[in-house]
């Protein structure tokens, strides 16, 4: 795929999973990404089965490079400085106030390097009331309010991914593409900030839509009930998923689908406001319908009837599916301690160019040599 970031130079002090995923996004457009990490320990997420190569570490931190510093010590924070002169963004999620402890904050690195694009990513933001609390991503999603969407309240239950970390991720990205930018007119660096908090109240921008101009608190089944979404279990325990919306020809196609192409004469179901309104009723009737035969039966006939629906996945399986090959989902790498190593590719392409290569995540200190190396020559010269 074509690099568009190619020539960018990123710095990460990233731990966990906002930082790294915002980190891993700009490598997957091109960016060299180098990942500045503790002596030993590095990243807390390598930890894993008394190694340091966790599936979580792994899933944020491919096509970058490691390198190990401890800036306490002079030498390495006179190369941590001359990696920056040299760096055009710069990304943290520090909890306020530590990156300037660690002599890593705005004003001193923006001092050393007036182009460069420093990023600070936070909890609960870089001031204010709640500004030092811990956050993750529970936290987050519990603060703006959209875990509220996502909790049944009869099993009352946090579910799901880390949706706030990676989310928070993308709007960090997001916002340092748009600062390097701008730099290409001022050639000068922004300090860019995004918070978890921030970033998930944007993220749930619907809810509070609907709040403001209508004054409805939406609930877990506010949107699927609108939407008209279904989850349904067919025949030998394998789930499939429907989301019907409200163009007729959807529902008139469900109908002789399940072979009872009169159901939607029937007034509770007539029309979509009927629908949203008797969703339960229409939950019992679709699932015992379903039960009555295999995934791929329905699969085939929702099809040749044009429904929106798709099975109902689990991770074994969705990567397999037909379309899913087409795409080339899956790609490999050599994995940096022998045989290979899998991934999802970057979802975007180039010129009708998809993103097939890709770099197995890097052992702690795995580029010491490559990325110190002529930094401390450099150092060294000039003294």
């Amino acid at each position: 795929m074509a690099k568009v970031l190619e020539g960018v130079t990123v710095l990460e002090q990233g731990t966990f999973i906002t930082g790294p995923a915002a980190g891993m996004l700009l490598a997957d457009l091109g960016a060299e990404v180098i990942k500045i990490e503790q002596p030993g320990s590095g990243d807390p997420f390598r930890a894993f089965r008394g190694g340091l190569y966790s599936p979580h570490f792994q899933t944020y931190n491919r096509n970058k490079k490691s390198i190990t510093l401890n800036t306490k010590n002079a030498e390495d924070a006179a190369a941590f400085d001359e990696l920056v002169r040299g760096a055009d963004v710069y990304l943290q999620n520090f909890r306020p106030g530590a990156a300037e402890r660690l002599g890593a904050g705005w004003e001193r690195l923006h001092g050393l390097n007036p182009r460069l694009v420093y990023c600070a990513i936070s909890g609960f933001g870089q001031d204010g009331p709640a500004a030092g609390r811990p956050a993750y991503d529970t936290v987050a999603q519990a603060a703006s309010a959209y875990l509220r969407l996502l909790i049944n309240p009869a099993n009352p239950r946090v579910v799901g991914p880390a949706l706030a970390d990676a989310m928070t991720g993308f709007y960090a990205a997001y916002g340092i593409l748009g600062a390097l930018l701008e730099r290409q007119r001022t050639g000068v660096g922004r300090r860019v900030e995004v918070s978890m908090l921030e970033a998930m109240c944007h993220f749930n921008l619907d809810a509070f839509t609907h709040y403001f101009s209508e004054g409805e608190v939406m609930g877990p089944f506010s949107r699927p009930s609108v939407s008209q979404s279904y989850v349904l279990e067919c025949q030998g325990g394998e789930w499939i998923a429907l989301h019907m919306s409200s163009p007729e020809k959807f529902w008139q196609g469900l109908a002789n689908a399940i072979e009872r192409p009169d159901i939607f004469k029937d007034q509770r179901f007539a029309t979509r406001e009927g629908r949203i309104a008797h969703q339960d009723e229409l939950i019992r009737i679709l699932g015992e319908a379903f039960a009555q035969h295999p995934r791929s039966h329905w699969c085939t006939r929702l099809e040749a009837l044009d429904v929106p629906h798709a099975p109902m996945y689990d991770t074994s399986e969705a990567l397999d599916d037909p379309q899913a090959r087409h795409l080339q989902l899956t790609i490999d790498a050599p994995h940096p301690e022998g045989g290979r190593w899998r991934t999802v590719r970057s979802p975007v392409s180039f010129d009708g160019e998809r993103s097939l290569e890709v770099s197995a995540p890097p052992l702690l200190g795995q580029d010491n040599d490559e990325v110190l190396g002529p930094v401390r020559e450099r150092l060294q010269a000039g003294r």
